[in-house]
C-alpha cells in the first residue's frame, strides 16, 4: 500500500469530462504534456495521494495542484497549453514570407 496520506483535493468529473481525458490518454496525435495532465486530474479524481500521483507521473507534487487548481477553474481548456512568447511574431514573420513568395 502506497505511504501518504489521502490527499485534500476532491475533483468530481462529469460523465463527459471522465470520457474526454480517458480518449486523450489513447490518443496518438495529442501533446505527451496534455495527455500527462488529463492523467493528473483522472488520478486525482479516484482520490490518488498527490505523492503517488507525482511519483507516477514522473511531475512534482508543485505541479500537480497547479494543474489541479487550472482544471477546477476552467475545466478542461485550462489543460491546454497557454501561448508562449513570440509565438504571435513568428506567425506574422510566415504570413508575411507567404505575401511575399506570392507576390
Amino acid at each position: 500500500m502506497p505511504r501518504g496520506r489521502k490527499t485534500a483535493l476532491t475533483i468530481c468529473l462529469t460523465p463527459a469530462e471522465r470520457y474526454a481525458l480517458r480518449r486523450w490518454q489513447r490518443s496518438p496525435s495529442l501533446s505527451a504534456g496534455l495527455v500527462r495532465r488529463g492523467r493528473i486530474i483522472l488520478l486525482v479524481s479516484e482520490g490518488k495521494p498527490i505523492s503517488e500521483i507525482a511519483q507516477t507521473v514522473g511531475i512534482n507534487r508543485r505541479f500537480i495542484y497547479k494543474w489541479v487548481q487550472r482544471f477546477l477553474a476552467q475545466g478542461l481548456e485550462g489543460l491546454v497549453d497557454k501561448p508562449r512568447r513570440g509565438s504571435e511574431r513568428d506567425r506574422r514573420e510566415q504570413i508575411q514570407g507567404q505575401i511575399l513568395l506570392d507576390a
